[in-house]
C-alpha cells in the first residue's frame, strides 16, 4: 500500500512538471517569443496561458519575452558643430517601441542593449548632420521641431529593420561647449559695454541740450523780469515826477524849500567829506532866511506883537 501510495504521488508529480513546464504566462506588458532549437515557433503578442513543448533544457520551446511598452534611451554630451563652425553640447533622448518581436528576436536576439546601441550610433550621426545644416540658433527657435521631426525620420529606417518603431525624439538641452561659451561670454559683455557707452552718450547729449534749454529759459525769464522792472520803474518814476510837478505847481516855494532841505540831508549826513563854500553861496540860503532870498517882504508887526527873535 506505502509503495502504491509512492508511485502515485512520484506520477502525480511528474504530471505536475509537465504540467508547469508546457505553461507560460503573457502579462499585459509583455510579448513571447516561442524559440525552438533556434527557430521561432510563435509569437505571442496578447496577454494569456499559453502551452509550448516542456522541458527547454533538452532545447526544446524557451520563451523569450520582449517589452511590449513605450521605451526610452538617452544620448548624453554629443559634441556636434553648427553651419558656423562653433561646436556645441547636445543631450536627446528616443521614445520607441518593439512592435516585431519576431524581427527584433532575429536580428538583435531579442537583446534589448544591442538594439540601443545601434539605435545610438544612428542617433549620434544623425545629430550632427541635423546641427551641420543650420545655425545655433535654430536649435532654440520654432525649427527646432522639425529638427526633431528630421533626426526621427533618419531613425525610423533602421529601427525598422530591428522590429522597433520610433515614437518621439526629443533634444533635452543644447548648451556651448566651455570654450565657446566663454568666447560668447566676452562677445556678449563686449556688446553690452558698447551698449552702455552709447546709452551714457546719448544721456550726457540728452542732458547737455536739456541744460541749454534751461540756460536759455533763465536768460529769457531774467531779460523778461528786466524788462518789466525797467518799465515799472520807469512807470514809478514817471509817477513820482508828476505828483512832483503837481506838488511844485501848488507851491513852489515849499517845493524848492523840501528839495534844499533833501540837498541838505545829502550832503551833510554824516559823509565824512569837506566842503568849502562861500558863506552868501545860494546853497546855504535857506540858513540864512527860513523863506529864501525870494520870498516876500514879511508884513509890519502889529503894535502889540512880540518881536521874533532871529535864529
Amino acid at each position: 500500500m506505502s509503495n502504491r501510495l509512492a508511485y502515485v504521488l512520484i506520477g502525480l508529480a511528474a504530471v505536475l512538471l509537465l504540467v508547469y513546464s508546457s505553461v507560460f504566462v503573457v502579462n499585459e506588458r509583455q510579448q513571447a517569443v516561442v524559440v525552438r532549437f533556434g527557430q521561432i515557433q510563435a509569437v505571442h503578442s496578447e496577454p494569456g496561458l499559453y502551452f509550448k513543448l516542456p522541458f527547454a533544457f533538452a532545447d526544446a520551446d524557451r520563451v523569450q519575452y520582449v517589452e511590449d511598452q513605450a521605451l526610452r534611451f538617452d544620448l548624453d554630451n554629443i559634441r556636434v558643430q553648427v553651419s558656423g563652425g562653433k561646436f556645441y553640447e547636445v543631450d536627446a533622448f528616443v521614445v520607441y517601441k518593439i512592435t516585431d518581436p519576431r524581427r527584433f528576436r532575429e536580428t538583435v536576439s531579442g537583446d534589448r542593449e544591442s538594439a540601443e546601441a545601434r539605435l545610438r550610433t544612428r542617433l549620434d550621426a544623425s545629430l550632427r548632420r541635423v546641427y551641420g545644416l543650420r545655425g545655433f540658433e535654430s536649435a532654440l527657435s520654432d525649427a527646432r521641431a522639425s529638427m526633431m521631426q528630421e533626426v526621427r525620420d533618419d531613425l525610423r529606417v533602421d529601427a525598422e529593420s530591428l522590429g522597433v518603431t520610433i515614437s518621439d525624439v526629443r533634444i533635452r538641452r543644447t548648451d556651448l561647449t566651455q570654450e565657446v561659451s566663454q568666447q560668447t561670454f566676452e562677445r556678449m559683455k563686449a556688446e553690452r559695454l558698447a551698449e552702455a557707452e552709447l546709452i551714457r552718450a546719448r544721456g550726457n547729449e540728452e542732458g547737455q541740450r536739456r541744460r541749454a534749454i534751461a540756460d536759455r529759459q533763465v536768460v529769457e525769464l531774467q531779460a523778461e523780469a528786466q524788462r518789466d522792472s525797467e518799465i515799472l520803474r520807469g512807470q514809478g518814476d514817471a509817477e513820482r515826477n508828476r505828483v512832483f510837478a503837481e506838488a511844485f505847481g501848488r507851491d513852489e516855494a515849499f517845493f524848492e524849500f523840501y528839495r534844499s532841505m533833501r540837498a541838505y540831508t545829502g550832503a551833510l549826513s554824516n559823509t565824512g567829506s569837506t566842503m568849502v563854500l562861500s558863506p552868501d553861496s545860494d546853497f546855504f540860503r535857506f540858513f540864512n532866511d527860513a523863506q529864501g532870498p525870494a520870498a516876500a517882504a514879511p508884513a509890519a508887526p502889529a503894535a502889540n506883537a512880540v518881536p521874533a527873535t532871529g535864529n
